[in-house]
């Protein structure tokens, strides 16, 4: 549940979605050319959960085998 309402929010469209188009080059937000710190530490808080909801169903798919 916190992957969908943490690594999501903003919702439309979410905002980790266009961090990492901006770290892979497409700059989805104009008028700055390159990630501040503050913008690196918004992408870890939003991965985390992402992170945590990977590391969760690998560990459950292992478990069960």
């Amino acid at each position: 549940m916190a992957s969908l309402t943490l690594g999501l929010a903003p919702f439309n469209p979410p905002h980790i979605w266009g961090k990492i188009q901006w770290i892979l080059g497409g700059n989805a937000f104009s008028g700055k050319d390159a990630m501040q710190a503050q913008d690196w530490f918004d992408v870890v808080l939003h991965g985390t959960p992402w992170v945590f909801l990977i590391i969760s169903l690998v560990l459950n798919l292992i478990k069960k085998k």
